[in-house]
């Protein structure tokens, strides 16, 4: 036991560390990326607010992630509920191709879209970031409301039933209220999740860049490094409250349905 807990706190080192140097450098008073500090300041935050051009990126993110979460999330819920409640023919392989992007490689999706946007004539843009964004959330959606909706009790909704509500009624009153927790945990990780990819926007964003596209742009300019860094500093902190808060959702609806909670995000 003694040996797994140091091989998992050197995993989290190795994979935190990077992350720990971000408000490191993002208040250091130098503008070079490199021991030792030249100082503590604040002015890289300030700057942040004088950039139109991040604002505009930082706008277009914004957008595409609430698009995003809110299809992803309505996607999710259909998809959910057809896995759980319900059996038709080739059930399994359907399900196994909607989760597919799970596993395939971004870069393979982007291209693939790229040309697939091209040849039906497609302006290349913010819906197409956002149909992009969509693919690859809606498997994350599907996996956070498949236990919802897995761990509701059926003969909840076969009692409404009974007493006279349609099931349209019964899954508007009873389901969705039941499942709440889930639909909001999956709105907070497809936003964070579109919120931070980067291949496919690269790809599909044309002349309106997204907030890690404006990033990337940014790194060929040294002097613009701190500020990077600072607006780095303030999107981790972000993702982590988004994550912690999708979480506690997660978890609240387990002990709602009265589940055992088998692990989650965090």
């Amino acid at each position: 036991m003694n040996g797994l807990r140091i091989y998992a706190l050197i995993y989290l080192v190795f994979l935190y560390a990077p992350i720990i140097l971000l408000p490191i450098f993002a208040f250091n008073d130098g503008t070079v990326i490199a021991f030792p500090l030249q100082g503590v300041t604040t002015k890289w935050f300030s700057e942040l607010m004088t950039v139109n051009a991040l604002h505009d990126s930082v706008k277009n993110s914004l957008y595409v992630a609430v698009i995003t979460a809110i299809f992803s999330t309505l996607l999710g819920i259909c998809a959910a509920r057809a896995q759980a409640r319900y059996r038709f023919p080739a059930k399994k392989g359907i399900v196994g191709l909607i989760m597919l992007p799970l596993v395939l490689p971004e870069i393979i999706v982007a291209v693939s879209l790229l040309i697939v946007f091209l040849s039906l004539g497609f302006n290349i843009g913010l819906w197409t970031i956002i149909l992009g964004h969509v693919l690859i959330c809606t498997p994350f959606s599907i996996a956070i409301l498949n236990s919802s909706f897995q761990n509701l009790d059926p003969s909840i909704e076969e009692a409404a039933q009974d007493l006279g509500e349609t099931r349209f009624g019964t899954f508007l009153k009873i389901t969705l209220p039941l499942v709440m927790p889930g639909i909001v945990s999956s709105l907070l990780i497809a936003f964070t999740i579109s919120m931070d990819e980067f291949i496919i926007a690269f790809f599909l964003s044309g002349t309106e860049p997204t907030l890690p596209v404006y990033l990337w742009s940014q790194l060929r300019f040294p002097q613009r490094l701190p500020v990077v860094m600072a607006l780095g500093t303030i999107l981790v902190v972000l993702s982590i409250l988004i994550l912690i808060l999708a979480e506690a959702m997660r978890r609240y609806g387990l002990r709602r349905s009265g589940m055992q909670d088998k692990g989650g995000f965090l």
